[in-house]
């Protein structure tokens, strides 16, 4: 089975995460591109159709995986990454359904999905934990879930000169994991099916017990 490549043009132009998907840096750009394409390829691995992406920011990901033919939906907690995210969706001919969710209230009757995405969300959560269950509550079959990989994350923000004064953590971020913390962390609810570490993150995916 061939690993589906990320192309720059297959990306939304969203405006609040041009920093991220669409920095000139090329070291950002390679390490963006090698994370998409890494998750991509465990998507494509779980034979999932069905794709429901929780905190889905301005929808980057749900367009990556629309334009492969499976079957798309999401929800955020930011109306305002919402209202890029649908803009977006609709000028690019795909049409995403995106609601607006805190993810506390995930409701299985409602959210379930063959697969939930779950990526750079955890990180920013007072609750992980109960954000966690939550995630697998409605997964039918495959959760995927990233972090950034720490003490790496804090160390590259220093690097391009980032977040001197709080050591190189991102504004927001309040749990940090190493990668061997995050997979023990999701291993105390789920079974881990495989784990990536495309620099900077910590790529898990795993599945309801």
């Amino acid at each position: 089975m061939s690993t589906p490549s990320v192309n720059a043009s297959d990306l939304f132009k969203g405006r609040f995460s041009a920093e991220k998907y669409q920095s000139s840096n090329p070291i950002s750009r390679f390490l963006v591109h090698n994370f998409l394409t890494t998750l991509m390829a465990l998507v494509q691995s779980t034979g999932a159709t069905e794709v429901h992406e929780v905190g889905c920011g301005e929808g980057q990901i749900l367009g990556l995986c629309a334009r492969r033919g499976l079957s798309v939906r999401g929800c955020d907690f930011s109306n305002d990454a919402i209202a890029v995210a649908v803009e977006e969706s609709k000028q690019s001919g795909l049409d995403i359904p995106i609601a607006q969710k805190n993810i506390y209230d995930l409701d299985p009757a409602v959210d379930a999905a063959e697969l939930v995405i779950c990526c750079e969300v955890l990180e920013h959560l007072t609750n992980p934990e109960q954000a966690l269950l939550k995630l697998l509550s409605i997964t039918k079959q495959d959760l995927i879930v990233s972090v950034p990989r720490e003490p790496l994350w804090h160390i590259l923000n220093m690097a391009r000169g980032k977040y001197l004064t709080a050591l190189g953590n991102t504004p927001g971020h309040i749990n940090h994991w190493s990668k061997g913390q995050f997979v023990d962390f999701v291993g105390v609810h789920a079974t881990i099916q495989g784990v990536r570490s495309p620099l900077p993150w910590t790529i898990v995916h795993c599945r309801p017990r």
